[in-house]
């Protein structure tokens, strides 16, 4: 299932030349963040990033964020925008102009997390707003998946808000919840019922590492039976915002030690990268084909 935009917006690629590798870029568009990938594609194995990176929107525009965090991606590598065969988005980048096709987040963060540990048969993409875990094959198939509910508790906004009222940041708080000695939960129901809990836990005086130890234990519960519904089993790769996030990851380990738990240091690109790939994959495919990547369907 790799879902593509069956309208994509005109491109002007230059047509893949049989045995040359093809450069492609991968722009994942989030509710917080956006992030962009440039690759040198030759092919199943032999691709290679050529740059990474991630952009806040703290409120812009994403569109327009979107094209600084491209150019900047480019730039990194030492592209042109003219030689790239292919341009991929995936999140909420469906109306990005410069798309040649988009793709869903599913499939990018399963290509994305294959191709920053082989090993791993799924991903749970913690994000800004929803989390999901994802089970691929050796191909990136998708094979199933789960999703959390719209509640804020399970979310990495509801954690950065956390973090303001606290008065930390989120550098911060991987490592304050490391070095918790006696965490006390909060609800994992409601947002509005664990910032009420948070408030209760400042008035009594427990310390910061111990409240964010708890709501990473709490968050980390949610988690791990959403990657348990999902019949996710073995090593299991963390993508997404909170990927960075020593003391969550930490927290998702202890409650399931069944699962291999890790994350990936380029984990928060894994949509972009993944977007990318299939970006290669599908140029491939048209010139098998004899179609134009700029005249038509995908």
């Amino acid at each position: 299932m790799t879902a593509i935009d069956p309208h994509p917006a005109s491109s002007g690629a230059p047509a893949p030349e049989p045995g040359r590798p093809l450069l492609t870029a991968g722009v994942d568009v989030g509710s917080s963040s956006i992030k962009a990938a440039v690759f040198e594609d030759g092919g199943p194995g032999r691709e290679r990033m050529l740059a990474g990176i991630v952009e806040r929107l703290r409120r812009r525009d994403p569109l327009e964020v979107a094209e600084v965090t491209f150019d900047k991606a480019l730039e990194m590598a030492g592209v042109e925008r003219g030689a790239l065969h292919y341009v991929a988005t995936t999140g909420e980048g469906e109306h990005v102009p410069f798309r040649t096709g988009h793709f869903y987040g599913m499939t990018t963060h399963a290509r994305g997390g294959l191709f920053l540990d082989p090993e791993v048969r799924a991903v749970i993409d913690i994000g800004a707003l929803h989390t999901r875990a994802v089970l691929m094959d050796g191909r990136a198939k998708v094979l199933g998946y789960r999703m959390t509910s719209q509640c804020a508790s399970g979310s990495g906004q509801f954690l950065e808000n956390i973090c303001r009222y606290l008065g930390v940041t989120i550098q911060e708080i991987g490592p304050l919840s490391l070095a918790a000695d006696a965490p006390e939960l909060c609800s994992s129901i409601c947002a509005v019922l664990a910032e009420t809990d948070v408030i209760n836990m400042v008035s009594r005086g427990v310390s910061i590492s111990n409240i964010l130890r708890g709501i990473h234990d709490s968050m980390a519960g949610r988690y791990v039976k959403l990657l348990v519904a999902a019949g996710a089993s073995g090593r299991v790769l963390v993508t997404g915002g909170l990927s960075r996030d020593e003391g969550l990851l930490q927290a998702m380990r202890d409650a399931n030690d069944a699962l291999d738990i890790r994350a990936h240091p380029d984990s928060i690109l894994a949509g972009a990268i993944g977007a990318a790939l299939w970006g290669g994959f599908r140029a491939r495919k048209l010139a098998e084909r004899g179609l134009s990547l700029s005249g038509g369907g995908a």
